[in-house]
């Protein structure tokens, strides 16, 4: 795009002598730079309207102003809707951040639950198991002091029977023993 603000394109390209030269932007001009190219705008267009110049010169700069001021605009109503976007989403991902959350935690609370609910299952089979071998060990006990009892009884008696008895009552006895045993036998089956 040509830039309207200078009017005189050849100006520019004058070699400065010194510190002497044309700054042809008219905004960034001091008011001697400015009397300057009004004298030499003045002298040169003596048959163009000064002021028609200016007030050109103003304008267009006014309507690239307006146009700017419009872009940016146009940008701002952009960028606040990509960012009422952006909050969208944030909201929607932190809801289901949220949601992840709460379901982790009752996920957590529902596995410690199965876990204690498990242990506390074992700990009972383990406390029958241990139960049933502490009286089947008793039982088992109590049965092989009482095979040695009946053992040491029944030597006993044998012997005073040797001792003491002639044949026949020897014969006797054992035939009531045997009577007896045989009773024993019945109970304990």
């Amino acid at each position: 795009m040509k830039n309207v603000t200078d009017p005189f394109p050849s100006l520019s390209y004058w070699p400065s002598a010194g510190s002497f030269g044309f700054n042809t932007d008219i905004l960034a001009t001091n008011p001697i730079n400015l009397s300057v190219v009004l004298g030499v705008l003045i002298f040169f267009g003596k048959g163009v309207c000064a002021s028609c110049l200016l007030s050109d010169l103003l304008d267009n700069r006014k309507q690239r102003i307006l146009k700017t001021i419009r872009n940016s605009e146009e940008l701002r109503r952009g960028a606040l809707e990509q960012l009422e976007k952006v909050r969208s989403r944030l909201r929607k991902v932190e809801k289901e951040a949220d949601q992840f959350r709460v379901n982790g935690y009752s996920e957590i609370e529902r596995e410690k639950l199965n876990l204690i609910n498990s242990t506390s299952k074992i700990l009972k089979q383990l406390e029958n198991y241990k139960n049933e071998t502490i009286h089947f060990e008793q039982q088992r006990a109590i049965n092989e002091v009482r095979q040695r009892v009946f053992q040491q009884a029944l030597q006993g008696a044998l012997g005073t029977l040797n001792s003491c008895l002639n044949n026949e009552l020897h014969l006797r006895t054992i035939s009531t023993n045997i009577g007896m045993f045989g009773t024993m036998k019945e109970i304990t089956d």
